[in-house]
């Protein structure tokens, strides 16, 4: 199933709420937390994400840039997040943080930065619920696709269908009308889209036209 989730780093952070209401057919709202350390940006944290949380009824997809992932992620799961991602080079026990994660009621994602291979995880796909590759490099929105992650996502995709084809795989990182086809094609399924749909005039047409490339 197709899923787009608008980033909402590309979004008015001066009137959050309303940039909210302009992504209601979205299937998840997309959010960057970044900390100046794993990622060379500073965005936002948990005082904010919980504001988020009261103003949209839509599912939460919080991808944490940071460090020290283990001791942060299982505090935006508490916080009511439906998915929270984490990145394989900040977690010292990925299975245990993913298993953490589900026992709070969030779904388990995973990240890998683009030089990250993506064969030194698969053994531990069963415990995830999402895979994100990054198509650009973390940190900052507006950068050009990557295809050279392309053949990841096929790998990726192949090694989720061996196992029965329950993991979704994200990309996140240049998605736009053209490149989603590319990276549907390779197999991903999730794509997080942040220009691509606010600086559309008709946010939630732009979520509908992606989707519809996608699928």
């Amino acid at each position: 199933m197709t899923a787009i989730h608008p980033s909402i780093l590309s979004a008015d952070f001066a009137n959050l709420e309303a940039e909210l209401g302009r992504i209601r057919g979205a299937d998840a709202v997309h959010v960057d937390v970044m900390d100046n350390h794993f990622v060379p940006n500073l965005t936002l944290g948990l005082p904010v994400v919980q504001a988020i949380r009261k103003a949209t009824d839509l599912p939460l997809d919080i991808h944490l840039m940071i460090d020290d992932a283990d001791v942060w992620a299982p505090q935006y799961a508490e916080l009511g997040a439906e998915s929270v991602t984490f990145h394989a080079e900040a977690a010292k026990a990925p299975v245990r943080l993913a298993r953490e994660l589900r026992g709070q009621g969030s779904k388990a994602a995973m990240a890998l930065k683009p030089a990250t291979a993506v064969e030194p995880y698969l053994d531990m796909l069963g415990e995830l619920d999402m895979l994100l590759l990054m198509t650009v490099e973390p940190g900052f929105g507006g950068q050009e696709f990557l295809d050279i992650i392309l053949p990841k996502i096929r790998r990726a995709r192949q090694a989720t269908n061996d196992m029965g084809g329950q993991v979704a795989i994200q990309v996140d990182g240049g998605i736009n009308a053209e490149t989603i086809l590319r990276a549907a094609d390779a197999g991903a399924d999730t794509f997080v889209a942040g220009s691509a749909v606010y600086s559309a005039e008709d946010p939630d047409e732009a979520i509908t036209q992606l989707r519809s490339l996608a699928g």
